[in-house]
């Protein structure tokens, strides 16, 4: 059995283990700052820790380190990293720039078994999830690369966050905790395809970040084409819990909505759209696809894009199109990781 990863551990948890070492308790929050503010890479260079103390920590366990396996660089400043993980696994992680600071978008699973016709991450299926300390890595690396903080994070890169609750649960309380990152949840947006149970299970957390609901289809015949987890979690008891969430938490909903060439970008499919979210208040997040090899799926023209968006206006429906980025560099999600497979293999 391989050594725990003393980077998944928030500081409640260090205290219960501090406590379990015969330590005193506030070793625990000067260890938390060794690895999530100064960002320590060994044990050794905790200079203010009793060397038998470190010495018992190495022996039971390690602090993750990601290292870079390809790194490209977007004409429009987009950074997307492709991270090898300790035990091999490969993960991305994109860093965007925009006017009110960077932006990283992590993964939180290496593969994802949700099987989005239009998504490269999941053409491989589910290898694992990742812990909370290797997510949190992602920021820590991206941000050394780039040699400037990051102020906002977004959980849309590889997985589904909600299909790995516990972790990510563990990661939000580690990276807005003000010993570490200290980023305010309300500068992080987590993403999801439509867990129903886990939107539940997160507006009982009462969090102030954003959730993003990837919708990309107003009913269930054409959902369920593009997203199978629509067959689990219909239309209907997907908006359901979206007004639930809203209601416990008082928090707005966005819905990203993919635009897909004849598939979902019709006139007909709009007014649809506006129809079932109509009065929510909830933002709709237009989102020109970037190609992905092996999809059926092409992305639909700009001026399409902009006579939906206006008409979702004029339908009373808050709608904009997302900036796109990073199209020079495979930056649709999981196609890096897919081109490196591909390449390991032949």
């Amino acid at each position: 059995m391989g050594k725990k990863l003393l980077n998944d551990y928030t500081i409640p948890q260090l205290t219960g283990l501090m406590a379990q070492l015969g330590q005193p308790a506030f070793r625990a929050k000067q260890i938390f700052r060794w690895l999530h503010q100064k960002r320590v890479s060994s044990f050794s260079q905790m200079t203010d820790q009793p060397k038998t103390l470190l010495a018992r920590l190495e022996e039971e366990f390690e602090i993750v380190q990601l290292q870079t396996a390809r790194r490209q660089q977007s004409k429009d400043g987009t950074v997307k990293f492709l991270f090898t993980l300790p035990d091999g696994n490969c993960i991305e992680t994109v860093v965007m720039r925009y006017t009110y600071g960077n932006t990283v978008c992590v993964s939180t699973q290496v593969g994802c078994r949700m099987g989005c016709r239009f998504c490269a991450s999941t053409q491989a299926g589910l290898v694992r999830s990742l812990t909370a300390g290797e997510i949190a890595a992602e920021l820590y690396a991206a941000e050394a690369d780039i040699g400037q903080r990051i102020s906002h994070i977004v959980l849309m890169g590889i997985g589904e966050p909600l299909d790995n609750f516990d972790n990510v649960m563990d990661f939000l309380t580690i990276i807005s905790c003000p010993e570490g990152a200290n980023i305010g949840m309300r500068n992080i947006s987590l993403s999801t395809c439509g867990l129903v149970p886990m939107i539940d299970k997160l507006a009982e957390r009462k969090l102030q970040l954003t959730l993003s609901i990837s919708l990309h289809a107003p009913n269930d015949a054409m959902r369920s084409r593009m997203m199978p987890v629509n067959n689990a979690y219909p239309v209907a008891q997907l908006i359901a819990a979206c007004r639930r969430y809203q209601n416990t938490t008082g928090r707005r909903i966005s819905f990203e909505y993919s635009m897909v060439k004849g598939v979902n970008d019709s006139e007909a499919t709009a007014r649809e759209l506006a129809r079932l979210i109509r009065g929510m208040g909830a933002h709709v997040n237009l989102i020109p696809i970037n190609p992905v090899d092996g999809s059926p799926y092409s992305a639909t023209d700009a001026a399409n894009v902009r006579r939906f968006q206006q008409l979702l206006t004029q339908l009373g429906v808050n709608a904009t199109v997302r900036r796109r980025l990073g199209s020079d560099i495979s930056a649709a999600c999981g196609q890096l990781r897919r081109e490196a497979r591909r390449e390991a293999e032949t």
